[in-house]
């Protein structure tokens, strides 16, 4: 891993939707008729580079908003920090935020105090919160990236990333400490997903994998570093097709596949988003009107610093056969 993902000509195609503060991980959705957005709170806490990630050292949240696309944005302050958090330690990294009858239950990664990275909950009245941790994390959850999904079947959680998060870790259903890949040849290790509990605070069921399968109907392979799921899922619904979208990590692009049903499989389709200047590469994207928007980060305010993002938007077309135009976070 490098530091950064540079590109010499640095013509970025969309500006920050803030700048007083540094914002990465974007999760967007519609409440109460406006548009939210859930980052993380990048700081530089004066770690440095490190393959585990430890020198994102994000320590509480904040809530955007807007009343339209690409209108003025209002952020709503602190949501709540890592230390009102009685099990974590450390490193609230990427969350999101679902409703359900009038609540809201903002969703987070963290480390706990023996250094795993843990998911939990925190419940408000209100979409800008503020929002109370729960005491205990959710049972059965693991890694990182939790991406919250609706619809008439239930509610979904979508989780998991690679190397800092640990889900290499995981392979057999608990935690071992030692990092565990599979063969290049072998079927990649995939994000996992688990239905929601009606009080939204617990899974379930076990969660499962969500596999992605190339053009012949078989899984990607973990050497397939171009088009394999690394971290950052997603999901959204155009038109009867489901479409998961995720990171490639050490490839650094936004990649989608499609589906019939939330659990999947999915079938590789494409890239949605290509390399941002920086490392990382984590978005979302929301339907709005009958338009879609793509939101997603790169280090233009901090000129490549990787742990020092920017929330940005632009808009996200899907062509008449279901594929999506590629974005470029650069003018062309």
């Amino acid at each position: 891993m490098t530091d950064s993902n540079s590109r010499s000509a640095k013509h970025f195609s969309s500006p920050p939707l803030v700048t007083h503060m540094y914002t990465a991980d974007p999760s967007v959705h519609i409440y109460e008729g406006k548009i939210y957005i859930y980052p993380s709170h990048d700081v530089d806490g004066g770690v440095p580079f490190n393959d585990d990630g430890s020198h994102f050292c994000m320590e509480d949240y904040h809530v955007l908003s807007m009343e339209e696309p690409f209108g003025d944005v209002t952020d709503h302050g602190k949501a709540f920090s890592v230390d009102e958090v009685p099990w974590a330690e450390r490193q609230a990294w990427a969350p999101d935020c679902g409703e359900k009858n009038g609540r809201y239950y903002f969703y987070f990664p963290a480390k706990d105090y023996e250094g795993v990275f843990r998911l939990g909950v925190a419940v408000g009245d209100h979409p800008a919160g503020p929002f109370k941790p729960q005491p205990e994390p959710i049972k059965g959850s693991c890694s990182i990236d939790p991406a919250f999904y609706r619809d008439a079947g239930g509610c979904y959680l979508y989780f998991g990333g690679l190397w800092g998060g640990q889900l290499q870790r995981w392979r057999n259903g608990e935690y071992t400490g030692e990092d565990v890949y599979p063969a290049d040849d072998e079927p990649a290790l995939c994000c996992k997903v688990a239905k929601l509990t009606e009080d939204m605070l617990e899974f379930t069921e076990t969660p499962k994998d969500v596999q992605v399968l190339d053009e012949n109907g078989r899984p990607l392979t973990a050497g397939d570093n171009a088009r394999r799921f690394f971290e950052a899922p997603w999901l959204h619904k155009y038109k009867d097709t489901y479409y998961f979208s995720y990171s490639t990590g050490d490839t650094h692009c936004i990649a989608y596949a499609t589906g019939d049903n939330p659990y999947g499989p999915f079938t590789y389709r494409g890239i949605m988003l290509e390399p941002v200047l920086g490392w990382t590469n984590h978005h979302s994207v929301l339907e709005k009107d009958g338009k879609y928007y793509l939101f997603y980060h790169d280090c233009e305010m901090s000129e490549g610093k990787t742990h020092l993002r920017n929330v940005k938007m632009t808009e996200l077309i899907h062509n008449q056969d279901g594929s999506i135009q590629t974005v470029s976070a650069f003018e062309k």
